[in-house]
């Protein structure tokens, strides 16, 4: 079907759709109308966001008529019954109709910021429209989106035809910037399929073949690959580090164990796949498929996930990206082995970060055991600090954690202000400055979030492993500062979040 507002909302004002004449005088009151017509823009927002990939829904859910139906007929019926309780009809709407089937909560939060701001008191004022107070860039022909309160069908329907071709992403509450990532997924998305569809045939006469290329990016990568980790020694190392007793340590030998699983499969795959291009050994599916991936400089299907699909190291793009990823993984163990545990954490480079996180409250926890701190009462605690890069940070906390490399997307962070603000232009991501995590006392916490934040409170930032949002990538919450012109609900709609990896 035709995408963008104006189709989505002529849509469901067609006779024998949704909204007909008969409909729109069920109710004898202008509020009855106004709100129909809210619900049929809330309606389609919601079905267009969806073209934003993670940045506008985590899941893209399959919104359809019934979702809209359900919302008109309680409408209706709850008018019926006298004046209309708000929060009743937020509720019914976010949380039953279309939260029904909803199953990420941060998409149910997002949706609910939708009710709040859309279906409200000020929604059946005169002169209320859906466009941004203050827009970024300018809205097409200057159009304001209005909540109309006609009396005829035909008069909905010229309105809606007015509606410019384009839509502007702050009419859904996004920054102008989401349009960039809609253009950089739909090319991905094509280049992906022009790559897949490419002859994998072999080099012409007198070439260098596939195989021969793959052959020396398999010997570049063996002579850059790290050696191994022996367990009777990185065992002896963190015994020197206080051993097992220690959460950090626990959770540094099980990551340990992890990479030197991955750095196993990769010296075994590429050693196996020189003796089989040499023709000593079978050419398998899986080494073939190594050597297309190699080849097209993407990363091998089983170098990232198990043989059930399952996450075995880490997932980026490009197969440079992934053995860059490695190398500073590498970096990073070696050095918190052989010279204690760095000042700053490279989130980015662990393979459990929950673990990372865990194990610090876990320390804090026991460090406040004369408080009689239990640590299912422990909660996190986030400060940004003035750290804009790593090497300014010389010493760790006295309690918790530094940690860095994480980017912003949907917003960006101002040191001067010491709060989030608007992205740049064509900025899609913005690196966050070294970031502060520890463990609070829930009471404390909550009390410690008011004077530090004020009554607004501040926008509780979700931290992902990847640009993909799903509960399985999700790490914990960071509580960053706005201001008051636009408080939590205002980067809510924009969809801002903390990433460990961008790409």
């Amino acid at each position: 079907p035709p995408a963008g507002l104006r189709a989505g909302l002529l849509r469901s004002y067609t006779p024998g759709v949704m909204v007909d004449q008969d409909r729109l005088e069920r109710v004898d009151t202008a509020q009855w109308r106004q709100l129909l017509f809210a619900l049929c823009f809330l309606h389609s927002v919601v079905q267009e966001r969806r073209k934003f990939g993670p940045l506008g829904w985590c899941i893209p859910y399959e919104y359809n008529n019934g979702d809209l139906q359900s919302c008109m007929l309680f409408l209706e019926k709850h008018l019926y019954n006298g004046e209309i309780s708000w929060g009743t009809f937020q509720y019914m709407v976010s949380d039953v109709q279309y939260g029904g089937k909803i199953t990420d909560s941060l998409d149910v939060r997002l949706f609910r910021t939708y009710t709040k701001e859309w279906l409200t008191e000020r929604t059946c004022e005169e002169g209320y429209a859906y466009n941004p107070s203050a827009p970024i860039l300018k809205i097409p022909n200057d159009f304001q989106y209005t909540v109309p309160a006609f009396t005829e069908h035909a008069d909905f329907r010229k309105y809606i035809e007015q509606f410019p071709e384009n839509d502007s992403p702050e009419v859904f509450g996004l920054h102008p910037n989401a349009d960039l990532t809609y253009c950089v997924k739909e090319a991905a998305s094509l280049f992906k399929t022009l790559g897949d569809t490419q002859p994998k045939g072999g080099g012409s006469d007198g070439g260098v073949s596939r195989e021969d290329i793959v052959y020396e990016k398999a010997t570049e990568l063996l002579k850059r690959l790290p050696e191994d980790y022996e367990e009777d020694e990185y065992k002896a190392k963190i015994r020197k580090l206080g051993g097992m007793t220690i959460p950090m340590n626990i959770f540094l030998f099980q990551e340990i164990q992890r990479f030197q699983n991955v750095i196993a499969k990769v010296r075994f795959t590429l050693t196996q796949l020189q003796l089989a291009i040499k023709g000593e050994v079978v050419m398998t599916a899986e080494l073939q498929e190594t050597l297309d991936s190699m080849f097209d400089a993407r990363v091998p299907h089983y170098w990232e996930n198990t043989l059930t699909g399952d996450e075995f190291s880490w997932r980026l793009p490009t197969l440079g990206l992934w053995f860059s990823s490695l190398l500073n993984r590498d970096n990073q163990y070696r050095t918190w082995l052989n010279s204690g545990r760095p000042n700053s954490f490279w989130l980015t480079g662990f393979f459990n970060p929950n673990g990372c996180l865990t194990a610090m409250k876990q320390e804090v926890t026991r460090k406040h055991k004369t408080q009689k701190w239990a640590l299912n009462d422990v909660i996190y605690h986030t400060e940004v600090t003035n750290f804009e890069r790593v090497e300014q940070v010389k010493a760790p906390p006295d309690e918790g954690i530094y940690i860095h490399g994480l980017s912003l997307d949907g917003a960006a962070w101002s040191r001067a202000e010491g709060s989030m603000v608007e992205s740049a232009p064509k900025t899609l991501f913005s690196p966050l400055p070294v970031l502060y995590v520890t463990g609070n006392e829930r009471r404390a916490e909550e009390k410690s979030k008011k004077e530090q934040f004020g009554s607004a409170g501040p926008y509780e930032c979700p931290v992902y492993k990847y640009a993909c949002r799903t509960d399985r990538y999700f790490i914990f919450y960071a509580n960053l500062k706005c201001n008051d012109e636009k408080p939590p609900n205002h980067w809510c709609l924009r969809g801002s979040a903390l990433l460990c990896n961008t790409q």
